[in-house]
């Protein structure tokens, strides 16, 4: 066993023993795990600590616990009903990305190393921290005048941030690899995936080179729009360790009583927030995954404006075609074309009916039209249709779930701004306008160019396939006829891996073990 195995299991024992004490693991739906997790818990629980709320509350206070990157490691399974269910996963959209503040000194050594030239230099005013999360913090700012005297918000990264994560991302890696690999009920859950996902995703939000992209890119697509926008990015001073971009005047959406006292329209600020996420998901295929009411202000202009674009989602062509029908066909009440749609979209496995999953949808759709609009939510219409195509065996789809985690989150901030919200009606221009221009005849012509476009490139590549088909087809005659070969040292090779794994299984197991005994003792 390699002496970083034993550092991760040390390191997982340390994670087991603040979610046992914190009583975390009384949240998780045990009907989602294996026997021998189930086991697991219930032994945890022995040692919780009394009296310490409900369990959302003792997540939170155990992942804070853990640090920065549990913290963002319970945000993200926030957004994955499927692998904790959808108790947890309510509970966690709760968990606050706020961490202690990093002293001020450490922020302008890392802006003056990154920016090669002294702070006042640059910054008429620095201010202390504002605001503090778990991979940043933003300071507020005012440029020399040389550089027009503007106020701007500077996000500065971590110290240590990058190789904090990274350790923890070892050792989660780790304990996702044990777990496929002894308890073969997990694999339903895919722990690995989750992880690496997490880690992609955490690798761009460590360059935020990357997020200033991401505000450029946002910006670009909603230049027209009259009531969005977000701040422009101050490129020649943005690194990958800070992100300068212009400062925001406006109210967060959570200020009801301020908005209120400002004269903004907060109707149509509800309004703004439904049909602003629908034009960025279906019109543009890429929208702000992060909308919580932290981020999004109201503006001196009643403009909505979005900050915070670390957190971004995706759509391909064919998914937003595949999101905008369903919900056209639950408007329509056209349940048989919400099932051929996923099964089109290859969401849902050919093997099942697709009446019976058209009568399964009816059963979603068919309550919400006996209900006054402003009653009908959304973000619930989504929820359902996940946990039907669950039975179905649908497979998980990151960025639906992204997609399906920020319309609970937007229709949540909208509808406390106008509690009397009419989520269909309000939906209805910006879908039913996307169904025209895509799908109507225009959109089928702009179809039928594009794929002529793909033919024609799929021509011009037919010789080198023909190539290739034939070596290949060479090579398993030659295989069928000859059998694989293995020289006696490959023989050799394999069997000494397969002793040393059989070896470290052995030693891990016991090492868990005799740690997990410490542990209960130092109780």
């Amino acid at each position: 066993m390699a002496l970083s195995d034993i550092w991760h299991i040390v390191s997982f024992a340390r994670v087991g023993f603040v979610l046992a004490r914190e009583g975390a693991f009384g949240l998780f739906d045990q009907s989602l795990l294996p026997p021998a997790a189930r086991a697991g818990v219930r032994l945890a629980r022995l040692i919780e600590r009394r009296g310490r709320g409900d369990g959302a509350e003792r997540l939170a206070a155990a992942l804070t616990r853990l640090g920065p990157s549990y913290v963002k490691f319970g945000q993200f399974l926030a957004t994955r009903p499927d692998v904790v269910g959808i108790r947890v996963a309510r509970d966690l959209e709760a968990l606050q990305d706020r961490m202690p503040a990093f002293p001020k000194a450490e922020a302008v050594a890392i802006v003056e190393g990154t920016l090669g030239q002294p702070l006042d230099q640059v910054f008429a005013s620095f201010s202390d921290p504002v605001a503090a999360a778990s991979i940043a913090q933003v300071h507020r700012a005012r440029l020399v005048d040389a550089r027009g005297g503007r106020e701007v918000a500077v996000k500065v990264l971590r110290p240590g941030v990058r190789e904090r994560f990274n350790a923890d991302l070892a050792a989660m890696r780790f304990g996702a690899r044990l777990a496929a690999r002894f308890l073969p009920d997990m694999h339903r859950l895919k722990p690995v995936e989750v992880v690496e996902t997490l880690a992609r995703s955490v690798v761009m939000e460590m360059d935020l080179r990357l997020e200033a992209a991401a505000l450029s890119e946002l910006a670009q697509n909603t230049a027209d729009d009259v009531d969005f926008r977000v701040p422009g990015v101050e490129w020649d001073m943005t690194g990958r360790d800070i992100l300068v971009n212009e400062w925001v005047e406006g109210l967060p959406l959570s200020d009801l009583a301020g908005i209120e006292a400002a004269g903004h329209d907060r109707v149509a600020l509800g309004r703004a927030v439904i049909q602003t996420f629908l034009r960025q998901a279906l019109r543009d295929g890429f929208f702000h995954a992060d909308m919580h009411p932290g981020n999004l202000f109201a503006g001196p202009d009643g403009r909505l404006v979005a900050v915070d674009c670390g957190i971004m989602g995706r759509l391909s062509p064919e998914e937003r075609r595949f999101l905008a029908e369903i919900l056209y066909g639950f408007i329509t009440r056209n349940y048989r074309r919400v099932a051929e749609v996923h099964f089109e979209a290859g969401y849902v496995p050919h093997r099942h009916n697709v009446a019976d999953f058209a009568q399964a949808i009816r059963a979603i759709g068919e309550p919400i039209h006996n209900r006054r609009a402003d009653e009908i939510s959304m973000a619930k219409l989504l929820t359902l249709l996940f946990e039907i195509t669950a039975l179905f065996d649908m497979q998980t789809r990151t960025e639906l779930v992204m997609l399906q985690k920020t319309m609970v989150v937007v229709e949540g901030v909208a509808r406390n701004l106008d509690p009397k919200l009419d989520m269909w009606s309000t939906a209805d221009p910006v879908v039913r306008s996307w169904i025209e221009q895509n799908l109507g005849p225009l959109g089928r012509l702009a179809d039928v160019g594009r794929n002529a476009k793909e033919f024609g490139g799929f021509l011009g590549h037919l010789p080198s396939l023909l190539t290739r088909s034939e070596r290949l087809v060479s090579d398993v005659e030659r295989m069928a006829r000859d059998g694989v070969q293995l020289d006696r040292d490959s023989v050799a090779a394999i069997g000494r891996a397969e002793a040393r794994g059989g070896r470290s299984r052995t030693v891990a197991l016991w090492l868990i073990v005799v740690l997990l005994g410490l542990i209960w003792l130092a109780m």
